[in-house]
């Protein structure tokens, strides 16, 4: 069973849950709200009502509610748009959003403005993000620590608000999926396979998937315990 890519965590994440989890659904009134529970102000409901209405000017330039990427780099409402229209996607740190920004030729003191504005009303939490991001792809993914810090860091976040996500999983979390992962990966395995292959195979996807090579080779050396490969010597180089 071939492992799925850190690369692959957006498309994966809007089928387990995740972007459900976060995204934005319409409430009473017509008022947007956050999975963290926080809701739009007035002033970040009238961006979203003007954000893009804008034409620009004969001489070029943008107009107060122009098109974003024109000379002059937005406007804060046109930059809170495209926020919430990310946010209502899946949830995102703030720097992924203000990479976005940036990419839609937004000025960095626009961006900054809008991104402090929905920091303010909750709407970019970044710690929240960390902890969500944690508990689903070690939940849904079956990722480790090692590979689920290396996520948070590409995607900008902190490092103590990664510290504090990824404390919530304990050893014994980790042992319990990775157990269930090599279960799942036996049972494609040819049961005469050769037991050295049988551990290279398991042990590398475990390390793949983020898992330290002790605990790897423990949960894997239980697995094949229980299918009567007997007692496994720990190899020097896996």
């Amino acid at each position: 069973m071939p492992d799925n890519e850190p690369g692959q965590e957006d498309s994966r994440d809007a089928g387990n849950g995740w972007g459900s989890a976060r995204g934005s659904r319409r409430g009473r009134g017509g008022a947007s709200r956050s999975g963290y529970g926080a809701t739009e102000d007035d002033e970040t409901r009238g961006a979203r009502r003007r954000g893009g209405r804008g034409r620009a000017r004969p001489d070029g330039t943008a107009s107060e509610t122009g098109e974003s990427g024109l000379p002059g780099g937005g406007t804060d409402a046109q930059a809170k748009e495209v926020c919430l229209r990310l946010l209502t996607d899946r949830a995102r740190s703030r720097a992924e959003l203000a990479d976005k920004l940036a990419a839609k030729g937004f000025s960095t003191a626009v961006a900054d403005r809008a991104l402090d504005r929905l920091t303010e009303v909750g709407l970019i939490d970044d710690q929240a993000f960390a902890e969500q991001w944690v508990h689903s792809r070690h939940t849904f993914s079956g990722k480790g620590k090692k590979a689920l810090a290396q996520e948070l860091r590409r995607k900008g976040v902190a490092q103590e608000h990664a510290e504090e996500a990824l404390s919530r999983i304990s050893a014994e979390d980790e042992d319990e999926r990775a157990a269930d992962l090599v279960q799942r990966k036996l049972r494609s395995l040819p049961r005469d396979l050769d037991r050295e292959k049988a551990i290279r195979r398991l042990v590398g996807m475990l390390a793949r998937r983020g898992y330290n090579q002790s605990t790897a080779f423990t949960v894997v050396k239980n697995a094949l315990a229980d299918r009567d490969l007997g007692d496994l010597d720990e190899p020097g180089s896996l």
